[in-house]
């Protein structure tokens, strides 16, 4: 059996050009495929992302894979845990560089942030609590802590008007 490395079959120098491939994995089979292709080599990319405390995959059932084709297609398309590589009848389709760049800079400490509810909120913004105790209180955007992405509200509730500072995350603009 033919042993592999990122470039190819030991030995033997490959002229194409490594590329990104999206990679539909088996069910559950995520980070079984990724681990594979690490110890294999091979790039691999599986954007995840932190929800309650839980680190979650971005994009369930699908990783990155960066490999030249048609050189290590075989390898990669039979590698145990996946699926497919995802394309049409001419081959694999290639997923620009600059998709996963992007991607890759919305991570901070390896997991991607998301806007949970739309456009972030910016000074001066009118915002809402979405969620917890305080959900439905609605005030004005004052600060952006830094220590643990929390944020400084002025909140215009009744005649009440007072400072919380609650996780960015629980916010949202109010959009008029």
């Amino acid at each position: 059996m033919e042993q592999w490395d990122s470039s190819g079959p030991k030995g033997r120098i490959e002229s194409a050009v490594l590329r990104w491939f999206v990679v539909n994995t088996k069910p559950k089979k995520d980070s079984i495929v990724e681990r594979l292709f690490l110890e294999g080599g091979i790039g691999v990319y599986s954007p995840k992302y932190r929800e309650e405390n839980r680190i979650k995959v971005f994009f369930p059932g699908y990783v990155f894979v960066r490999f030249s084709h048609p050189e290590q297609y075989k390898l990669v398309k039979y590698t145990r845990g996946v699926k497919r590589i995802i394309g049409n009848d001419a081959g694999p389709i290639p997923v620009d560089d600059e998709v996963i760049d992007r991607i890759r800079a919305r991570e901070v400490g390896g997991l991607v942030e998301l806007s949970k509810y739309g456009i972030e909120p910016e000074v001066g913004d009118e915002i809402e609590v979405a969620e917890g105790p305080f959900r439905g209180l609605r005030g004005i955007f004052t600060k952006d802590l830094t220590d643990q992405d929390r944020v400084m509200i002025l909140l215009n509730y009744v005649s009440y008007q007072g400072q919380l500072i609650i996780e960015k995350s629980k916010l949202k603009k109010v959009v008029t």
